[in-house]
């Protein structure tokens, strides 16, 4: 019989989940960027959204896996790119904070407003 692991410093099972939140810049970031694609193509900006909402969730599987932004190191601030778009995000104890969602071109500073 195997023992019973749960519980132990290296199980995966004993570590508190991680969720990731938006901050509301980063929801309505979304919206813009849906707004702008459906201009074009309403159906494929739900989509778009959705899939871009989807990776941004998904920082929690690996919040350190990405890239901090130079120049912002000092706040923690890290970068996932999806298809031309930055999600920027910061790793807490317990959550990941998308503190922006910018588009291709975009400026850091005036996105973040941190310096």
């Amino acid at each position: 019989m195997r023992p019973d692991r749960r519980g132990t410093a290296g199980d995966w099972r004993s570590r508190p989940s991680v969720k990731v939140v938006l901050s509301s810049q980063a929801a309505e970031d979304l919206r813009r960027i849906a707004r702008f694609i459906a201009q074009d193509n309403p159906a494929r900006a739900l989509s778009f959204v959705e899939e871009l909402r989807g990776t941004a969730h998904r920082l929690c599987n690996l919040p350190h896996g990405f890239p901090l932004v130079p120049r912002y190191e000092a706040h923690g601030i890290r970068r996932r790119s999806w298809r031309g778009y930055g999600i920027l995000y910061s790793v807490e104890t317990e959550r990941v904070f998308v503190h922006r969602i910018i588009g291709p071109g975009q400026d850091y500073d005036r996105a973040l407003r941190l310096r």
